[in-house]
């Protein structure tokens, strides 16, 4: 029962000279969400692809619900889901249609496939738009959609590539809020997001960049082990101090938020505020605060100028 669903050891991808993914660790324990967080062309979409069997890892190994992958990836699909970032399903049927397609792929018989419909319909406030074709639907209503669609065969393992990435906040949050529906019911879900406000609802993170594995850890853990201290000033000229507050090397970063900017400052700097206020800006802070960190943060120090 405490067996991981999905674990991963030096797994690697290789398209011709490009090294999409490399050398990544990771293990996904069961009754979680596990986030993948990071740019496009970070190596999320290439790394689910190849957990699902999708895709032939050019080196590593990867077991997923127990089956050592790609040797057993036909004998996976039935216990796992997978939603994509674009919308896959048939634009010209309609919701119920959709859903009946699917329910035959994964050979539910006749009777139970109309009851899990009609759950589904339910479950994803899908029931006056059955009769509506996909083409005609929103983002979010899609998005539902496409989430039944994936659960329709109750899979242990879901896997959800960037869900998010054409609906509004309000649609983002409710469909949040259906996958923690799922967790309860036992499902395990890994999503790949590059939304840092998702990212922290993940139970544990992965940070990827340039196809390498920067950071992974609860997001409390990674805000706690990020190496920097963020500190909010005010300043009469904010893009002037952020200038002069990124020559320093003792900070890390300095990103402008209205009149306000967030420097993370490096913690071999003990108190940070009263350092700032030491520093020879031309123009003074008039307010310094120190500031709970983010996600924001970690990505920073993880990726880019700001790894170590």
């Amino acid at each position: 029962m405490n067996e991981p669903v999905i674990e991963a050891k030096g797994l690697c991808r290789r398209f011709g000279d490009l090294l999409a993914v490399d050398s990544v660790d990771f293990s996904v324990q069961p009754g979680t969400i596990y986030g993948f967080l990071g740019p496009n062309g970070s190596g999320k979409t290439t790394t689910v692809r190849m957990l699902t069997g999708l895709l032939r890892p050019s080196a590593g190994t990867v077991r997923v619900l127990g089956h050592p992958l790609p040797a057993e990836a036909e004998a996976l699909k039935r216990k796992i889901g997978y939603m994509t970032q674009r919308f896959s399903l048939y634009e010209d049927l309609t919701v119920r249609e959709n859903l009946g397609f699917i329910a035959q792929v994964y050979g539910l018989e006749r009777r139970q496939a109309r009851a899990r419909i009609a759950e589904l319909l339910g479950i994803y406030a899908l029931e006056r738009l059955a009769a509506q074709r996909a083409g005609s639907m929103s983002g979010g209503q899609r998005q539902r959609l496409a989430l039944a669609a994936a659960t329709i065969h109750e899979p242990s393992l879901l896997f959800l590539d960037e869900p998010t990435s054409a609906v509004d906040p309000e649609n983002r949050r409710d469909f949040w809020e259906h996958l923690f529906d799922l967790i309860d019911r036992g499902t395990s879900i890994l999503v790949s997001t590059h939304y840092m406000d998702e990212a922290e609802r993940c139970h544990r993170l992965a940070i990827l960049e340039a196809g390498k594995m920067r950071a992974d850890g609860t997001p409390q853990q990674l805000m706690a082990l990020m190496g920097a201290n963020p500190v909010e000033l005010v300043s009469p000229n904010a893009r002037l101090a952020r200038q002069e507050l990124m020559a320093l090397p003792e900070v890390v970063s300095a990103a402008q938020l209205g009149s306000r900017l967030r420097v993370l400052v490096s913690d071999r700097v003990q108190a940070p505020e009263q350092w700032l206020q030491r520093q020879a800006l031309s123009d003074p802070p008039t307010e310094i605060q120190r500031v709970r960190p983010s996600l924001e943060d970690v990505f920073v120090t993880s990726t880019g100028a700001g790894r170590r």
